[in-house]
């Protein structure tokens, strides 16, 4: 039932997404006006604005001018329909090892899981949009990516509102402080970071510091090659990443979408689709790599980690 329910409240999701993707980047109101044929500028009738289902039933052609219509209508509400579902599926699954008759945790524990998954659900809305965004037009608008950092911070200042008194804290020294200046104050115990300090502190330095990453990037390669090699777009699409996720989950994602990237161009090389010189939608590589770390990122690095030592 849980899959079901985040698989229809996904759909509607998705169809909100597609009329952001087609005006976002053309700084269009998503609001006004409504739904319409993008050919024709027909409005679409209400039983024709059924998810996946309308399209199906239309062939993929407008009703009123018959012209076609993408079939990334379809597949971006079939795509975050099953992102909601997964998350679904975790999210019962986080309920039943709290709330179930051998429950686990506090009821704080549970809350910051709670809301850990909500956010894992907004970036994947995010990143799907941004991905066929980018793909489409070559465009990463700011009022995804801005609002993705805002909201990403959003949500790890409401996870670090139920940590526990001393969970996540991180002790800065081992020594006690004394202070010699005239009128100072000797302090016998340690320094520390409160958890949500830590928490939410680490995740603005992960921010800035994937930012300054892509930024040293992009400035090292305009010196060389005398011309833009990255948008503004990746830098701001990392950095909601890491407002997410963290900063090596940020870090990894850049991994495997330089990795994904790099084996698109080759095969397009090799295929004589390209060149040297021409233009690839990295954005869309970065946010398909963001949503497989948001899903098993973590699992990665603990391996990457164990593998180290």
């Amino acid at each position: 039932m849980y899959e079901a329910v985040g698989f229809l409240v996904g759909l509607l999701f998705g169809s909100f997404l597609n009329v952001c993707i087609s005006r976002l980047p053309r700084h269009e109101s998503i609001v006004r006006p409504g739904s319409h044929c993008p050919k024709c500028k027909a409005p679409v009738r209400w039983y024709d604005n059924i998810p996946v289902i309308s399209w199906l039933w239309l062939h993929g052609r407008c009703r009123d001018c018959e012209q076609p219509i993408s079939p990334r209508y379809p597949f971006v509400e079939l795509a975050t329909a099953v992102w909601f579902a997964i998350q679904a599926a975790r999210l019962y699954t986080v309920l039943m090892f709290y709330f179930s008759d051998s429950g686990h945790g506090s009821l704080s524990d549970a809350a910051f899981a709670i809301v850990a998954n909500v956010g894992i659900t907004v970036i994947g809305f995010f990143l799907i949009g941004l991905i066929l965004m980018d793909w489409e037009t070559g465009l990463l608008p700011d009022s995804l990516t801005l609002t993705g950092i805002a909201t990403g911070l959003f949500f790890i200042c409401i996870q670090a509102i139920f940590l526990g008194p001393n969970e996540g804290q991180v002790r800065l020294t081992h020594n006690s402080i004394k202070l010699s200046s005239p009128g100072g104050v000797t302090d016998s115990g340690n320094v520390f970071l409160t958890g949500p300090e830590a928490l939410v502190g680490g995740r603005m330095l992960a921010i800035c510091g994937v930012s300054l990453l892509l930024l040293a990037i992009r400035w090292l390669y305009r010196s060389l090659r005398h011309r833009e090699g990255m948008g503004l777009g990746d830098v701001k699409l990392l950095a909601m990443i890491a407002a997410f996720l963290g900063f090596w989950p940020a870090i990894l994602s850049l991994f495997l979408g330089v990795l994904g990237a790099s084996i698109y161009a080759i095969f397009q090389l090799l295929r004589g689709r390209a060149g040297p010189s021409s233009k690839l939608a990295f954005g869309s590589f970065l946010g398909a790599a963001g949503l497989i770390v948001a899903q098993v990122g973590d699992r990665i690095i603990d391996a990457y980690s164990q593998l180290l030592h």
